[in-house]
C-alpha cells in the first residue's frame, strides 16, 4: 500500500503550493511540512526548494516524484486483480487528431466483445501526460511533444503533417512557398495542442513565428475548424488523417516542408501499461487485416 505520505507529496508536486494542498487534502500546513520532513528524512535529501518564493522540485525530488507515480499506478492495478474494484477497464487517453479520426476502429473492436469496457480520454497532450503521471491512465496515444526521460514510448505509427484548406482555395493540390502562406488566415489550435507545437517548431526553424500570418484565429474544436476551412475563411495545418476523413478539406503542401511525425504510445514504465498496450496492438493488427 502506498505510504500516505508519499500521496502528499505527490499531490504538493501537482498544486506546489502548501496552504492550497492543505485545503485539498483537509489537512493543516504544518500537518502537510511535517510529511514532507519525514520523507526528505527517509530518503537523506532535499524534496523541495524555494526560489523567490515559489516552489520548486529539487533533482532528487523529480526521482522520487517518478517512481512515486509508477507505483502509485501499480497499486490501482493490483486494487482491480485482487478483485477491489468491480469492474476493469482499459483507460487509455488520445490526443485529438488520433482519439477523433484514428482509433474508432480499434476502440469499436475492443468493445465487440461484451465483457471488456474502455474509457478513452480525448484531450490535449499536455493534459493527458498529466492524467499519465496521476495513474489515471494505462498509456496515451500522443501526437506531440513528451519528456522521454519521464515517460517509455513505443512507436504506434507515422503520420504526414500537411497544410489543409478548401478545395476551392488556390493551394488546394499544390505546392506554395511559405511567404504565400503567411498572407493567410491560420487557423490554430489551442495552446498545448500537439499539432500546434509542432507548426511552432516547423516555423522556428525558419526563424518565423504564428505572428507572421495575416491573420490567427484559435479554435480547440476540430469540426468547427473544419466547418470555417471548407467555407475557405482560412487554412490550417494538421495530420493528413483529418483531411482524409472530410471531403470538405483538401491538401496542400509548403516548399521544402516533407514532414511526418510520428504517433506514439507513452506510458510509465511499469509491466500493467506495457500488457495494456499488446492488448490495443493485437486490435490495431486485426484492423489492418480487415482492411
Amino acid at each position: 500500500m502506498v505510504d500516505f505520505r508519499i500521496k502528499t507529496f505527490l499531490t504538493l508536486c501537482s498544486v506546489m503550493n502548501y496552504r492550497k494542498i492543505a485545503e485539498l487534502l483537509n489537512m493543516t500546513q504544518p500537518a502537510v511540512t511535517q510529511h514532507i520532513h519525514y520523507l526528505e528524512e527517509e530518503y537523506h535529501c532535499k524534496l523541495f526548494l524555494y526560489d523567490r518564493h515559489t516552489l520548486t522540485l529539487t533533482p532528487e525530488g523529480e526521482l522520487l516524484k517518478n517512481y512515486a507515480e509508477n507505483i502509485s499506478y501499480q497499486e490501482k492495478r493490483l486494487f482491480e486483480k485482487m478483485g477491489l474494484v468491480k469492474k476493469r477497464s482499459l483507460r487509455i487517453g488520445a490526443t485529438k487528431t488520433i482519439g477523433e479520426y484514428v482509433i474508432t476502429e480499434q476502440v469499436a473492436k475492443y468493445l465487440s466483445k461484451p465483457q471488456q469496457t474502455i474509457l478513452v480520454d480525448v484531450d490535449n497532450t499536455n493534459r493527458l501526460l498529466e492524467l499519465l503521471k496521476q495513474g489515471e491512465l494505462d498509456f496515451a496515444l500522443i501526437e506531440g511533444f513528451f519528456d522521454s526521460a519521464e515517460f517509455e514510448s513505443r512507436l504506434y505509427r507515422s503520420e504526414p503533417f500537411i497544410g489543409v484548406c478548401s478545395p476551392t482555395h488556390r493551394f488546394a493540390g499544390k505546392t506554395v512557398p511559405l511567404d504565400e502562406v503567411l498572407s493567410e488566415t491560420l487557423f490554430l489550435r489551442e495552446e498545448g495542442s500537439g499539432t500546434r507545437m509542432i507548426l511552432e517548431q516547423l516555423l522556428s526553424e525558419r526563424n518565423c513565428t504564428t505572428d507572421r500570418f495575416n491573420r490567427i484565429v484559435c479554435i480547440s474544436n476540430f469540426g468547427l475548424m473544419s466547418d470555417l476551412i471548407a467555407r475557405n475563411i482560412g487554412i490550417t495545418f494538421a495530420y493528413q488523417a483529418i483531411q482524409t476523413a472530410d471531403k470538405g478539406l483538401a491538401e496542400f503542401q509548403v516548399e521544402g516542408w516533407k514532414i511526418y511525425r510520428d504517433f506514439n504510445y507513452v506510458f510509465l514504465n511499469n509491466p500493467d501499461a506495457v500488457k495494456a498496450i499488446e492488448e490495443f496492438e493485437e486490435l490495431s493488427e486485426t484492423v489492418g487485416e480487415n482492411k
